[in-house]
């Protein structure tokens, strides 16, 4: 039987134990693991791996050893309690293997979880599940998360009061992460309020959120787009300190300009230019650069790359003789008395 991507979900959160088998295939290796992993956890429950009744058969072993299925499924533990047969990354070869075991199941035998890659509608295997009165087949698709599934990995990692303003920054996170990095983020998130009954907030996030960006350099960055210049000159010596390269310094610069001029540019306007950033910007971070995007306007920011860009070029040319740092520091105070008009 066909198990609808609407239905999906909630299976996997509460499969049926009296069932044959379960094939869960898709394209994303990680996807299908994930729900692979929450099936058998809710078949087996936390203790079943270590009473021994998980067998796991990796495709390799079963193309060596077709009786290795049949004889796992049979088996009694010493243990009590459901049993799971788990075969990974089968493919169509191994069809007539799996059909024969399903054929020979009988209730108290182990339940057959079986993982594969991207299977078309004419796949033997997939036909198998599809058609079997008492086993299931759930294709998993290269889709964001719905809302449910976000409030299912929120309650898993124990986090409750999430706001409908951090309800909406996690749900852009979760388009924009791989699902094994959004687990491990609300993980992280959830040992972050450890302790804290306040409501997870668009700050929060912001602090448990994977970025790309260094503090150091959000921090000149913001300086410059803001017109404190008197502040640049110490900071420029931590990120000496730090071993930042002039060049590096120099395209951080431009890559934060020109996501300043992609938002003052927008036809719906800068707020609506933020929201479309990818990766996604969270938080007092958003907001920040939301102030300096309409602070500047586009003319300003043109004219801003424009200065990165000749500096890009000098740093990279061979006739350059005046100190790197020097000229990038000098950019800076530039750009930070061009937004002081």
């Amino acid at each position: 039987m066909k198990l609808s991507t609407r239905d999906a979900p909630g299976y996997f959160a509460r499969p049926e134990p009296q069932r044959t088998g379960l094939l869960i295939y898709g394209a994303d290796a990680m996807r299908v693991a994930l729900k692979r992993q929450e099936v058998i956890a809710a078949l087996i429950g936390p203790a079943g791996e270590e009473e021994m009744r998980l067998s796991r058969i990796p495709a390799g072993d079963l193309r060596k050893d077709p009786a290795v299925l049949q004889d796992a499924i049979k088996a009694q533990g010493f243990f009590p309690g459901q049993r799971v047969v788990f075969v990974e990354d089968a493919t169509d070869a191994m069809a007539p293997i799996v059909t024969d075991a399903l054929a020979d199941w009988a209730e108290g035998d182990a339940q057959v979880i079986v993982t594969a890659g991207q299977l078309k509608a004419s796949s033997k295997l997939r036909k198998l599940f599809e058609t079997h009165k008492n086993a299931y087949a759930a294709g998993i698709y290269d889709e964001p998360p719905s809302r449910a599934e976000i409030e299912a990995t929120l309650a898993k990692a124990g986090l409750t009061g999430v706001g409908n303003d951090a309800m909406a920054d996690l749900t852009t996170l979760s388009r924009d992460l791989d699902p094994g990095d959004f687990r491990q983020t609300m993980e992280k998130l959830a040992l972050y309020k450890l302790g804290d009954d306040a409501p997870v907030s668009a700050a929060d996030i912001t602090a448990c959120a994977p970025t790309s960006t260094e503090a150091a350099l959000d921090d000149v960055l913001n300086i410059v787009a803001e017109a404190r210049s008197g502040e640049i000159g110490p900071v420029m010596k931590k990120l000496k300190a730090q071993g930042i390269q002039p060049v590096g310094l120099c395209i951080g610069a431009t890559r934060h300009f020109r996501a300043l001029y992609t938002a003052a540019s927008d036809p719906g306007g800068a707020a609506q230019g933020i929201a479309r950033m990818r990766p996604p910007i969270f938080g007092p971070r958003r907001d920040r650069m939301l102030r300096q995007a309409q602070k500047w306007g586009v003319v300003r920011l043109e004219q801003a790359l424009t200065l990165l860009t000749d500096t890009d070029l000098q740093l990279r040319s061979a006739g350059q003789h005046a100190p790197a740092m020097a000229l990038v520091e000098r950019t800076l105070i530039r750009l930070a008395m061009m937004a002081a008009r």
